[in-house]
């Protein structure tokens, strides 16, 4: 549903291109990560959905934090259900989920 709505105003987006590592192994190896929904080039902004799955909330939030943390350089953008639901209303989207494929 965001990307129709990007696309239908032609901004340039894509899907989960790059995944921050929050932690480490004492070898060095990942142990968390974070790969925000989409990336936004023209704006340099990550765009981070949160609306399938509330009791996630925290913990997304608890990344988003840890992320600014490691790379304050890194902008991300948490939109919560209430975001969604208002782009939906605003601009009459259809908000059937879709099936990938």
């Amino acid at each position: 549903m965001l990307a129709e709505l990007l696309d239908f105003y032609e901004v340039a987006w894509q899907y989960e291109p790059v995944e921050f590592v929050l932690a480490w192994h004492a070898d060095g190896s990942p142990r968390l990560g974070f790969r925000p929904d989409f990336y936004l080039p023209e704006h340099g902004t990550f765009l981070e959905l949160t609306t399938l799955r509330q009791d996630l909330v925290t913990a997304k939030n608890r990344k988003v934090r840890r992320l600014a943390e490691l790379y304050p350089e890194v902008r991300v953008k948490m939109l919560y259900r209430r975001d969604i639901a208002g782009l939906v209303d605003k601009y009459r989207l259809d908000a059937t989920p879709r099936l990938a494929g």
